[in-house]
């Protein structure tokens, strides 16, 4: 696994911006649209190939738009999250017939299991159109990777939801060390803005609001404000504090404050990958104009590895 996410993962060439600073020359140099299609292009290639590598042989998915036209991958990426027998259906041939067919009965074995696939269609899919293919892709990760594990968190954090809003902050008390606990810290020890008003919920999907309140659970009581799946992510803190709620030990968060934003993710995506073996999926330079599906994609990797769903 090591290898295949590694090799994934080149040195950006880089570009500087008009203040000097250095970009990512793969994306810099999109429009805003065409660098968030990019950027889950990117992200949703290497959840696949998470997945992809278990089978024996594994697979890869080089260029997403490309290896998903015929619907071998996609059978294939379906069999490993639903456990379901698929490609024994898949009729290898370079006929336009034959590959819609191929496609089509993925889309009705999704269908069968009400994944949305509003405005997806195997000719879409058959074609490589970009979002098409996102969309589908983004909607499999919707319900295999994030609503199937947050069903069972959400009947698990019921009875404490009602206390917690989208704009609710611990209190002092919250924050305050524990006898022994030398990884708690009050409001003065790490520097925090006033509460904000109160704001509608922005997520429409249970499943991602549950997400957003267990990861507000996991890093309010470090001081780190999380509000949404995008701008709270720049600084890197909402990682790290992520990654410290799993295990305290591995991130001191007294000494992230102080750093910049890059260093504090790079760092982040380091030990999450070699001590939680969550997969680096986003770039740091993902981070800076955050896209919030490859975010909930990144961060609803951390569910496997949290106690909190056990307790």
């Amino acid at each position: 696994m090591q290898d295949l996410l590694d090799s994934q993962i080149k040195p950006a060439k880089t570009i500087n911006d008009h203040n000097g600073q250095p970009q990512d020359y793969a994306t810099s140099h999109f429009p805003v649209p065409d660098r968030r299609k990019a950027m889950q292009k990117r992200t949703f290639t290497r959840w696949m190939n998470v997945f992809l590598q278990r089978r024996d042989p594994p697979l890869k998915v080089c260029d997403l738009f490309t290896d998903i036209q015929d619907g071998r991958i996609l059978m294939a990426l379906l069999e490993e999250l639903s456990g379901c027998k698929l490609l024994y259906r898949f009729r290898s041939s370079s006929h336009r017939i034959f590959i819609l067919n191929n496609i089509s009965k993925a889309l009705a074995f999704l269908d069968d299991r009400h994944v949305k696939l509003l405005g997806i269609d195997a000719s879409g899919i058959a074609d490589g159109i970009p979002s098409v293919v996102l969309n589908l892709v983004w909607n499999i990760i919707l319900h295999f990777q994030v609503k199937e594990v947050m069903g069972g968190l959400r009947r698990h954090l019921s009875s404490s939801l009602s206390s917690l809003s989208l704009s609710t902050y611990p209190s002092t008390s919250d924050l305050s060390p524990q006898t022994g606990d030398s990884d708690s810290y009050t409001c003065n020890t790490l520097p925090r803005k006033g509460k904000k008003a109160a704001k509608e919920p922005k997520y429409h999907s249970k499943a991602i609001k549950t997400l957003l309140h267990w990861i507000q659970r996991c890093t309010s009581k470090y001081g780190v404000d999380v509000d949404d799946f995008g701008a709270s992510w720049r600084s890197g803190l909402a990682f790290l504090a992520l990654i410290k709620s799993i295990n305290p030990e591995l991130v001191d968060l007294r000494e992230s404050w102080s750093k910049e934003p890059t260093e504090n993710i790079q760092h982040a995506f380091k030990v999450a990958h070699q001590c939680l073996d969550v997969p680096p999926l986003l770039e740091p330079e993902d981070c800076t104009s955050p896209d919030e599906q490859s975010i909930i994609t990144y961060v609803s990797m951390f569910l496997g590895c949290h106690s909190v769903i056990d307790e």
